[in-house]
């Protein structure tokens, strides 16, 4: 099979290797894709703690395919069954995956893309955010991630404050429903913003879904007393100050938004498959950047800089 190999920092090979056989409790997947994560950014510009070159198709876990083989004791799972998987060496033609970490997709999403992962991640950060209707919920950075939150947190019945820094992500709040956009320019402005916004009280719920020190700095400054400030940014870049004095005063909740348990992740992509097949959160337009498996250099180059009209990369196999 076709694997991409991370050979050294910012190189790609795609290499032929030797197709995986399940073993008892797994499954073999035909891959059909896997979604790009920010998450891959470090190991592609070079870390320390990397070891090169990487396992093949290493890094890729946001993948969906069918299964084409099942390994000794799996039970509910069978040979064509399309589905999303937790597994971690998904930029290949096939990965392996545990059973207990592979969702069947229904009939009427089979063959569409599905990045269970980063679905699965939205769906657990909204579930940790505790939004309740006629709450003011502002989201900080709109990207794929914040995207998907706008449209939940809409749904959910809340008034949407989406700031961002480029004019595209702002449109692209919008159409997922955001009452209010405030172009990420000016911390000082926004602030004012958001309290002329909601008569000096500020939002009930925020979420910081960027993972850089000044988005984190604005999303606490934005959130009232008694708020709940939810941090879904991946701040993967070293130590963060945070301004305790106010986190005090103001007796903010605080939630890391990350899970680690893989049931939970599950859990998470199971909503996630509910939510969509119900026509209740609809990802397609979000998928903006597609590309081949050789190609992967360039999503992960795209992903980095993000050119205009960028949200998520999705590499078809």
């Amino acid at each position: 099979m076709g694997a991409a190999r991370l050979a050294a920092p910012g190189q790609i090979t795609i290499d032929e290797v030797a197709l995986p056989e399940p073993g008892p409790g797994q499954v073999r997947i035909r891959m059909e894709g896997c979604g790009v994560c920010a998450s891959n950014l470090t190991p592609w510009g070079g870390a320390e703690w990397m070891k090169y070159p990487t396992d093949p198709g290493a890094l890729g876990h946001e993948g969906w395919g069918v299964i084409d083989a099942v390994g000794e004791g799996v039970e509910g799972f069978a040979v064509g069954d399309p589905v999303a998987a937790l597994s971690y060496n998904a930029y290949a033609e096939y990965d392996l995956a545990d059973a207990s970490a592979t969702v069947r997709l229904p009939a009427s999403l089979a063959g569409k893309p599905f990045p269970g992962e980063p679905l699965g991640c939205a769906m657990n950060i909204f579930r940790r955010s505790d939004i309740q209707a006629g709450q003011t919920v502002a989201i900080v950075g709109i990207g794929f991630l914040g995207a998907l939150l706008t449209r939940l947190a809409k749904d959910a019945g809340a008034r949407v404050i989406a700031i961002s820094r480029r004019p595209f992500s702002l449109d692209v709040a919008r159409e997922m429903g955001a009452d209010e956009v405030i172009a990420m320019d000016d911390h000082w402005a926004i602030i004012e913003k958001v309290k002329e916004l909601t008569g000096g009280v500020l939002a009930d719920r925020v979420i910081e879904a960027v993972g850089k020190q000044w988005p984190l700095d604005l999303a606490a400054e934005i959130t009232r007393e008694r708020g709940r400030l939810i941090i879904a940014g991946y701040h993967q870049d070293g130590p963060r100050q945070v301004n305790m004095q106010m986190w005090n005063w103001r007796g903010l909740d605080v939630i890391n938004a990350h899970e680690r348990d893989p049931e939970v992740y599950i859990e998470g992509i199971r909503m996630a498959v509910d939510a969509v097949a119900s026509g209740r959160l609809d990802p397609t337009p979000l998928y903006t950047h597609t590309y081949a498996l050789g190609e992967l250099d360039q999503a992960l180059n795209d992903t980095r800089d993000r050119p205009d009209g960028f949200l998520k990369a999705l590499v078809r196999m």
